[in-house]
């Protein structure tokens, strides 16, 4: 793995260090971030929820905020649909708790993957139908191309709201109301990177803002600030940039999770192993919360996630969380064995493809996403996976940093039966007859994109470090760039001339434990994963590069590395 380390001239940090009144080394993460000036510096280490932009600039929000006034005035039915993901689940789970403050009964719906396929199909609406036809229908993280089913309901008299962020590939709808920051420009917007989740909260604000106006008394008893933890699941889960209105949400948000009063919420960190004493960080939603979310989704029902989000009842909260802790087991279960034999495609077939298109007959649609990120990442390439569908091959993509994959199926969609989705990860369908076409139409395709070929993995370093310097100071100054996540990476120190005077300790046949001596007496220890196959040397002294974060083991707090990548010394 390449290293990359860009230095800034010393003065610069200097300069930022003094006007911002931080250390030289948050002064050079900050000006790495972009952050070139005090006030800016500031506004990023506090984000503060009175920095968020009028929701009702963003377009469309008043007329959609109109219409639901309209609904509560006249207790009228609601639909709300909403995508099988965290991003859908949580944005469901929010506007269906925000109308019901307003004595509505919204029906919610989350499509079947199996059954429904993604987004706004057609068997989902008629499933959402049956049980009656409603005044509004509201889609959430999906709908934004979907004209016919736009008109469907349309034409049996229903009005339509759509809230999305996924790209457009042909001209906006005109026959529903739709919140789109990727539709409708200007493209610099402060949410223009919101995802549906964020994007909810600001038609919930923009609502209670016109309310609260009319002083409407609902309107002031609800705490719309006691919302952000959906808002931060969804944010987090759904690897949206988390700068500008994202940092946000996300960071005040996590804050909420962590005392959230949500029984549902509280049952699911309790089976995930989540401690709310603990600070809740990203990877807690990444890694436990979210794929517990998902899991209900990818192999039974999201609706599932939703009721669990919306109940009181502890005891059906208990059950419920315990049992997408079970469909979660499966999930990885399957994961597992479809990885295996997905890397064993890569490394037989396709390893010099500078993109990657697997197919496995058996392969379970609900669970090659996650395959095809761990592909992708494996490999440092972009990865589209299918399932078998009947006739057709049903899948997902995931991509590398520079690849967008939006501006990629964009020149290579001619044998796709529907695509869709976001830069870093996308949707796609094909008749199975078309998949090798396909494949060399996407290999030529990222070929064209990336000038050839795509570089092996690089590691950008953020700054060297000594090892006396990694403490208390330094862990409040990592703290202070918290969340991390898209758009906003962990940094990633190098420590150079570390001697390991002891083996490390080979844990589960996969990971290691280190330790070493900062020079001073003290002991630092670290953690490997996935890198018991890359032991470092006893006795010679080795570049690291490392993350640094707290460790939260036995009531105890403890400081500890991360090994990314190590070297000889020079």
């Amino acid at each position: 793995m390449r290293w990359n380390y860009q230095p800034i001239p010393p003065g610069t940090i200097e300069t930022l260090s003094r006007d911002a009144g931080v250390s030289a080394i948050l002064a050079e993460l900050l000006l790495r971030a972009g952050l070139a000036d005090a006030p800016r510096a500031a506004k990023f280490l506090r984000p503060a929820l009175s920095e968020l932009s009028d929701p009702l600039l963003v377009h469309n929000v008043a007329a959609a905020a109109d219409r639901l006034r309209a609904a509560i005035a006249n207790h009228e039915d609601i639909v709300v649909l909403g995508d099988y993901d965290v991003d859908g689940v949580s944005s469901t789970a929010l506007l269906v708790s925000i109308l019901r403050r307003f004595d509505l009964r919204p029906r919610f719906i989350v499509p079947r993957r199996m059954e429904d396929g993604y987004g706004l199909s057609r068997s989902a609406i008629d499933r959402a139908l049956e049980h009656g036809t409603p005044a509004l229908f509201i889609a959430l993280d999906c709908g934004t191309n979907s004209h016919d089913e736009i008109d469907y309901l349309r034409a049996q008299g229903i009005d339509v709201i759509i809230v999305d962020h996924h790209r457009s590939k042909e001209h906006a709808t005109t026959r529903a109301i739709l919140i789109n920051p990727h539709v409708h420009p200007p493209a610099d917007t402060p949410w223009r990177d919101l995802c549906t989740v964020g994007l909810v909260f600001k038609l919930a604000h923009g609502l209670l803002k016109q309310l609260r106006a009319e002083n409407h008394p609902t309107a002031y008893d609800i705490k719309l600030r006691d919302s952000l933890d959906l808002v931060a699941l969804g944010t987090v889960a759904d690897l949206v940039p988390l700068h500008g209105e994202n940092r946000i949400l996300a960071r005040q948000g996590l804050r909420i999770l962590q005392t959230t009063r949500r029984p549902g919420l509280q049952a699911l960190m309790q089976v995930a192993g989540v401690r709310p004493e603990n600070e809740i960080m990203p990877v807690d939603v990444s890694f436990r919360l979210g794929p517990r979310i998902n899991a209900s989704g990818r192999l039974d029902d999201a609706a599932l996630s939703v009721e669990l989000m919306l109940s009181d009842d502890a005891r059906f909260c208990d059950e419920t969380a315990r049992r997408l802790n079970e469909l979660n087991r499966e999930r990885q279960d399957i994961e597992r064995q479809m990885t295996e034999e997905a890397e064993h495609l890569v490394e037989t077939r396709y390893a010099a493809d500078p993109g990657i298109v697997l197919y496995g007959e058996n392969w379970h649609p609900g669970v090659v996403g996650i395959v095809a990120g761990r592909v992708a990442r494996k490999y440092h390439r972009p990865a589209i996976v299918l399932g078998n569908e009947g006739e057709q091959a049903k899948g997902s993509g995931r991509s590398v940093d520079g690849v967008s994959l939006v501006e990629v199926l964009g020149t290579c969609c001619e044998h796709l039966l529907s695509w869709g989705g976001h830069p870093m990860a996308i949707g796609v369908s094909l008749p199975q007859r078309h998949i090798d076409d396909f494949r060399a139409r996407f290999v030529a395709s990222i070929r064209n994109h990336t000038g050839g070929g795509l570089n092996g993995p690089a590691l950008d370093l953020a700054t060297w470090i000594t090892p006396p310097e990694i403490g208390e100071r330094l862990m409040n100054d990592i703290c202070a760039l918290h969340p991390f996540g898209q758009g906003n990476t962990e940094p990633v120190f190098g420590i150079r001339r570390v001697t390991l005077q002891q083996r490390p300790d080979i844990f589960r046949g996969q990971h290691f434990r280190f330790n070493f001596d900062d020079g001073t007496g003290r002991r630092l220890f670290g953690v490997a994963w996935k890198m018991a196959g890359n032991l470092p040397p006893v006795g010679e002294p080795i570049d690291m590069a490392v993350e640094i974060a707290w460790n939260y083991y036995n009531d105890r707090k403890l400081l500890q590395l991360e090994l990314i990548d190590w070297r000889k010394s020079e």
